[in-house]
């Protein structure tokens, strides 16, 4: 990734972060006072449209987490094409460590999760929920923690990319409904209609747009995760040559702003304002509040600082140039943050109230704490040099 626009990158995460913050501080105030009623009634809200056979209904929240967030996972995946094509990614020597620090990120979190948790049956569809980093709030964060060398914040971005890769997999694979053909049909006609406008060299993005939308409809209507539309349309927005006019950037450089300033923060807005009215010790003890938090905190640090260290005591891969270990543990730590795509996972895990709460209540505990200790560790490390 070129500095410039890695520093413009972290500049949006750090301020998006802030926002971040206030908006999930705000949503826990409005759920906890007299207005929390009104809060949630709003949310819960019956929205829709209808156009010949094809009707759309879903409550406000349902709009933001599978409509707004498509765009969210729209620039996630343009950002896991330009790191693979010409970024980070782009060559094995350098992306070796984050991916396998990213694998070890979700296997050891989902293993101690399923491990508390493996008398419930019914909390199983949350393995996931655990896996995830934030990538706004980690590299935010980032900046608090003192003097960090570059490599170490490339690599955690690169980290918290493929870490959401591997998030959209799981989507794909695992949260998903029944498939209607007819729909999932059209919605590969679709792509096919991408692939001849990539064939024919367009470089407007309209037409991709348009055809994304009706992507997205078509997506929704399948019984798979709409926000796969976003993925999906990512892929086929070709590169070009040149910066300046290559779609990919151009339409990246448009919604990293709208993404990190306007809908995270609404989704967590929508998402985090958990009533802590009859709440007890008990409920953070609880195999599903208590499985999220520990997978979040000691399974993710554990998974990315082992793999890590196991990677470069076997020569397989040189850690980030000038980052001390303590400050690579602190970056492991800062990882646990995983706040709105955990939170993405847990609205697909558990549409029951009860168990979305209890996830709820582990995902920001979990993500809070991992927050503390990773910040504090990094204020205490110093660099190799």
């Amino acid at each position: 990734m070129p500095a410039r626009a890695f520093a413009r990158f972290l500049s949006s995460q750090y301020f998006g972060s802030g926002l971040l913050l206030l908006a999930t501080a705000l949503a826990l105030v409005i759920a906890n006072c007299p207005v929390g009623a009104i809060y949630h009634e709003i949310l819960h809200g019956d929205i829709g449209f209808a156009a010949g056979s094809v009707s759309v209904h879903m409550s406000l929240a349902h709009w933001i987490n599978e409509g707004l967030m498509v765009l969210f996972f729209l620039v996630v995946g343009l950002e896991i094409k330009r790191e693979f094509l010409h970024g980070e990614l782009s060559r094995a020597s350098k992306a070796f460590l984050p991916v396998i620090c990213a694998a070890g990120g979700v296997i050891v979190p989902a293993l101690i999760f399923m491990l508390i948790n493996r008398a419930e049956p019914d909390h199983w569809r949350g393995w996931a929920i655990p896996t995830a980093t934030d990538i706004a709030f980690a590299l935010g964060l980032l900046a608090l923690g003192g003097r960090i060398p570059l490599a170490l914040k490339v690599f955690l971005a690169a980290l918290a990319i493929i870490d959401d890769l591997i998030a959209i997999l799981i989507i794909a694979l695992f949260y998903g409904g029944p498939i209607h053909i007819d729909p999932f049909l059209f919605a590969a006609g679709i792509m096919f209609c991408l692939f001849a406008l990539n064939l024919m060299r367009i470089t407007q993005l309209w037409p991709y747009l348009m055809l994304g939308l009706v992507l997205w409809v078509a997506v929704l209507q399948s019984g798979l995760s709409p926000t796969l539309a976003g993925v999906l349309l990512a892929i086929m927005i070709p590169v070009g040559d040149r910066r300046d006019i290559s779609p990919l950037h151009r339409l990246e450089d448009a919604l990293q702003p709208l993404c990190a300033y306007f809908i995270m923060p609404i989704f967590a807005f929508a998402n985090a304002g958990l009533s802590l009215k009859g709440i007890s010790l008990a409920d953070f003890f609880a195999p599903l509040t208590l499985g999220i938090i520990l997978a979040l905190f000691f399974g993710k640090q554990a998974g990315i600082f082992l793999a890590g260290l196991a990677a470069a005591r076997m020569k397989w891969a040189k850690l980030p140039e000038g980052a001390s270990l303590l400050q690579l543990y602190g970056v492991a730590v800062l990882a646990g943050v995983g706040f709105t795509m955990s939170l993405f996972l847990g609205t697909l895990a558990f549409p029951d109230e009860a168990l979305w709460n209890q996830a709820r209540l582990g995902v920001i505990c979990g993500s809070l704490l991992s927050a503390v200790v990773g910040i504090t560790l990094l204020r205490f490390a110093k660099p190799t040099r």
